[in-house]
């Protein structure tokens, strides 16, 4: 039984995100948790009107969350009638990131998945501000969904790597589980820019090719100066539907999801972008 985390705000974009969760776990037995988390300031005093005069603010906030919650899964029940599949709402009243690990610990989540905006307007950045905080400190996998992606298998996906860490069964499992029934196509990617590998570095591509080894999987050398437009370009001239790559701290992947304007960097990810953690 898989456990899921599904943050919602009930924008279009969260709910394309929760649509792809429902396929991509079509055939697995999930347990979703529905998470809404909410500040006073986000409710406009039209939904405080329909609540009783006797309750307080915080009761209200509540009250209208759940609503909410409850019409989305009854929807999301409707739409797919998944057997294999539970829903369960939760409403919180705390800061974001706080309340995604405070779940992801009680419940014992193994994977967030939720949307991303992407680039818009002037403010152009890889992904919503949200989104990339999530990826920086949440204790769990996430999965980030772009705006209006619409479900695709994962035939063919990238792993991305600067060869620097050790890997080990445990990092890469949320990666194998979501491709294991596609018969995937796994590019290793690499930008190396000019520089020689190190003997650490080719032991940790031998523990890649051994934790890959049921896949096939192709080991590619990206030798331009510019890591973004690098995997930007092979991503897009390959058909890559889904990037994946391990965080820990204080390494390639906080420069990689550095919040900067695209323009500098010609990078802007538009296919599911899987974020594992380092154990």
């Amino acid at each position: 039984m898989k456990t899921i985390l599904l943050p919602t705000d009930f924008s279009n974009n969260s709910l394309n995100a929760i649509n792809f969760a429902m396929n991509v776990f079509k055939e697995i037995e999930c347990t979703f948790y529905v998470l809404n988390v909410q500040k006073a300031s986000s409710f406009v005093s039209d939904d405080l009107m329909t609540a009783s005069p006797s309750m307080n603010l915080y009761q209200s906030l509540i009250e209208v969350s759940k609503k909410s919650l409850s019409n989305l899964i009854q929807n999301i029940e409707s739409k797919f009638k998944n057997p294999k599949h539970q829903f369960n709402p939760i409403v919180d009243y705390d800061n974001f990131i706080d309340s995604l690990n405070q779940v992801c610990e009680v419940n014992k989540v193994d994977l967030i998945v939720m949307g991303t905006k992407g680039a818009s307007g002037l403010e152009k950045v890889i992904f919503g501000s949200n989104t990339v905080r999530v990826m920086q400190r949440a204790k769990t996998p996430v999965l980030a969904i772009p705006n209006n992606y619409k479900f695709k298998r994962f035939s063919r996906v990238a792993f991305l790597s600067n060869y620097l860490t050790e890997y080990k069964k445990e990092d890469l499992l949320t990666f194998l589980d979501l491709i294991s029934s596609n018969n995937s196509i796994i590019n290793v990617l690499h930008v190396s820019q000019g520089k020689v590998l190190t003997k650490d570095q080719e032991q940790n591509i031998t523990l890649l090719d051994n934790s890959f080894a049921k896949f096939s999987h192709t080991f590619i050398d990206l030798k331009g100066e510019d890591v973004y437009k690098e995997v930007n370009d092979f991503i897009k001239l390959n058909e890559i539907n889904l990037l994946a790559m391990v965080n820990r701290k204080h390494s390639f992947f906080e420069r990689f999801l550095s919040i900067q304007k695209v323009e500098d960097f010609g990078f802007n990810i538009d296919i599911p972008f899987l974020v594992m953690h380092k154990h």
